[in-house]
């Protein structure tokens, strides 16, 4: 960690002042120019507030109930502790990703720096400033989230708020045994200990683990929103959590660009050079990632709230949906208008001060509209759908353990035509998708070459991934042990190899862009993946044959199977999990993207031959198993097709056996193949060195045997005189 009280104040370039008419950089400079002033920077939040109001007034919202209202104060309070509570994550967020992969972590040159500070970088006043403001924002968010629990059992009471011992052991009961308390409760224990995390951690690696660890915040919000039982219970789920991912990266992003703006053009003399246009640049192409993600994630989530057009245009709910439609592409227009005209400029020598008058005119005009978005939302979070969000009184045994009525009864041709689909995965595979020929696009532009075979194979996956996630795979899985086995052998044994064939790592390094300024991008945070500890444990060969082999069994035969099963997290980490350990212990076999350590080609054989094996072993246990794995969960379906569980189950072993052979069949014919080839290298490479040095090796050997042709004769000739 770099202390700042040891750094020297004269190699710390102090921040720009946009305060009055005039900056205190050079003279004349309009410091509109060099950034926001604070006054505008406070007036977002007035537009998030203001734009809370007029939804909730719009909406009614906040309006008295007739029967348990708990009062004014948790009516409006509650929408302002999340609007708050929101606001304050983006920002945790936006600044965590500001410090990982936008800003660079050093001041000046690496070389100048080290040696002004005897050793020790001095952190850039930007990167300083993120992570200050991420921190304050940190605290705000673990007060906002106490808030938002607490208010949030006062209105699912109806009561207000009290301090006498009745309402506290109601309120502990909540915490701990309804699932919006406890969802609330996990948010408040994340947001403290990220709090802690950016006062105490300066590492980018540290950092980057935060990040990962804030972004598991939104997921219980995901879990406990309007999308707990819907006609589309994991779509809805899965769509408001990508929702909530592109906009507090969109919106954490705009408030650093809004808080940072007056610092990131530094004084002329400072060791810091002007940094605004890179930070733009790299934050657009972000931006523009997370303006699709939350425009089709809100078209996707609000199709399953609103059926018809009529609800559309003629609920407070709808209107309220169009309204924050309208903003979301406003703010993509002007963020078009960044990456088309003002970066641009920026980009040029000698760029004028009107350009950047103009970019920070944008920057706020994108920061005021946000605002009152970010109001909007969680105004439209408060207002009742007009689809019901609660199970029916007659729901069924399957759609209350499901979400999802029965499937008709599985036949030849429904194995094609049966899909729901599972939006977070379909996103997954359209990024790899794009990201992969965008990839390819920039490697042939540049005038190299790359195989057509891993291009084909590399959507072949895709393709498949998405089958396996959305299609009739997943739809019986959730009702057949069998189909279930084929969906977890096809996911972790069959799209495994057509992904590391596409070698999607080699691709990105040779597309991706180096950068020079001590921060971290894509390229850079993939090589320290690449070379780090956690990377050479989880590739290296025994381990990840032992993971792809046992985890199989940890998995069947805990309570992890019965999980995945019923929640709708651990069917998502199921996926994860078998999809990452099979193409892993693949790429170890048969990849070509590097890794820490390769296992010899005679090892892979052999454990290819070991975990066909277990595979065997696994599948015959199964099928001779008289016990049924998650009883509580398949033998309470009400499925009156097909076999009996305990039956479907056994044939599920048979699955397993038979399926799990032949891709690894194919795995051992692809590790021959590769050695052979690499055998052949060989003997060329030794071939092509005889010809450069006249056949010296194959010389010396000879000469090497008749020397001892020679030494044997005089020793014969020796014996037989003294034997004389």
């Amino acid at each position: 960690m770099v202390s700042s009280a040891a750094k020297p104040r004269s190699t710390t370039p102090q921040p720009v002042s946009v305060k009055g008419a005039r900056g205190n950089g050079a003279p004349g400079q309009d410091s509109s120019a060099l950034g926001i002033p604070r006054g505008w920077q406070l007036a977002g939040l007035a537009a998030l507030f203001l734009g809370l109001a007029a939804a909730l007034v719009f909406s009614g919202a906040a309006g008295a109930r007739a029967v348990s209202d708990p009062g004014a104060l948790v009516r409006w309070g509650l929408p302002v502790s999340k609007a708050i509570h929101n606001v304050s994550l983006a920002t945790v967020i936006g600044g965590l990703i500001f410090a990982v992969g936008i800003l660079p972590r050093s001041a000046g040159p690496r070389s100048r720096a080290k040696e002004a500070s005897g050793g020790e970088a001095p952190e850039h006043p930007a990167f300083s400033r993120a992570l200050a403001v991420a921190s304050a924002a940190g605290a705000t968010w673990t007060l906002s989230a106490i808030a938002v629990l607490v208010l949030t059992y006062s209105d699912v009471a109806g009561q207000g708020l009290s301090g006498d011992a009745e309402f506290t052991q109601a309120l502990v009961f909540f915490m701990t045994d309804i699932e919006t308390g406890r969802a609330w409760l996990a948010v408040t224990i994340i947001a403290a200990i990220v709090t802690t995390a950016l006062f105490g951690v300066r590492s980018l690696g540290g950092l980057a683990l935060t990040l990962v660890l804030a972004l598991v915040g939104l997921v219980p919000t995901a879990l406990i929103g309007h999308s707990s039982s819907s006609a589309d219970h994991e779509g809805a789920i899965n769509s408001l959590g990508l929702h909530l991912v592109g906009v507090s990266t969109w919106v954490g992003g705009i408030i650093m660009l809004a808080l940072l703006s007056g610092i990131l053009t530094g004084p002329k003399a400072a060791a810091s050079a002007d940094i605004t246009e890179p930070t733009l640049r790299r934050f657009s192409s972000l931006a523009g990632f997370a303006f699709v993600l939350v425009l089709a994630s809100g078209i996707i989530n609000a199709s399953i709230r609103i059926t018809n057009w009529a609800d559309l245009f003629g609920s407070p709910y709808g209107q309220l949906i169009l309204a924050k439609s309208a903003a979301t592409l406003v703010l993509g227009g002007i963020g078009f208008m960044h990456r088309q005209w003002v970066i641009p400029q920026l980009g040029r020598k000698g760029s004028t001060m009107s350009s950047r008058r103009v970019l920070w005119q944008l920057v706020l005009a994108e920061f005021l509209v946000m605002g009152a978005t970010s109001g909007v939302a969680v105004a439209l979070g408060r207002s009742a759908p007009p689809e019901p969000t609660s199970f029916a009184p007659d729901a069924s045994p399957a759609f209350i353990l499901t979400g999802y009525e029965l499937p008709p009864e599985l036949t030849p041709e429904r194995w094609l035509t049966e899909w729901r689909l599972d939006w977070l995965w379909i996103a997954a595979a359209l990024f790899g998708l794009v990201a992969y020929f965008l990839g390819v696009a920039k490697v042939h532009r540049r005038g190299d070459k790359w195989q057509w075979f891993r291009s084909v194979n590399w959507v072949i996956g895709l393709l498949v991934l998405t089958y396996i996630t959305s299609g009739p795979p997943s739809v019986y899985g959730r009702i057949l042990f069998s189909a279930h086995m084929v969906d977890h052998m096809a996911l972790t044994m069959v799209a495994p190899i057509f992904l590391v064939l596409g070698a999607p790592v080699t691709l990105a390094l040779r597309a991706l862009p180096a950068r020079g300024d001590g921060s971290r991008g894509a390229r850079e945070w993939l090589l320290v993946f690449i070379h780090s500890k956690f990377s050479q444990l989880v590739t290296h060969p025994l381990f990840a044959a032992a993971n792809f082999a046992g985890s199989i069994v940890l998995f069947y035969y805990s309570d992890l199977f019965g999980f995945a099963m019923r929640e709708h997290v651990g069917h998502e980490l199921m996926i994860v999990h078998f999809l990452l350990t099979g193409y892993i212990f693949v790429l170890t076999m048969i990849g070509t993207d590097p890794l820490p350590r390769r296992a010899p080609y005679p090892m892979r054989l052999l454990l290819l031959l070991a975990t066909m094996g277990f595979h065997a072993f696994f599948g015959v246990a199964i099928m001779g198993g008289t016990n049924l794995l998650a009883a509580d969960y398949f033998g309470n379906l009400g499925r009156e097709w097909g076999p009996s569980a305990l039956l479907d189950q056994q044939k599920g072993g048979a699955v397993a056996w038979g399926i799990g052979e032949v891709p690894t069949l194919l795995v051992a014919l692809g590790v021959a193949i590769m050695w052979s080839r690499s055998d052949q290298r060989e003997t060329k490479r030794v071939d092509r060195a005889a010809d450069r040095n006249n056949d010296a090796d194959l010389t010396a050997y000879n000469d090497m045997f008749a020397k001892l042709a020679e030494r044997d004769a005089r020793l014969a000739e020796r014996n037989k005189l003294e034997g004389r």
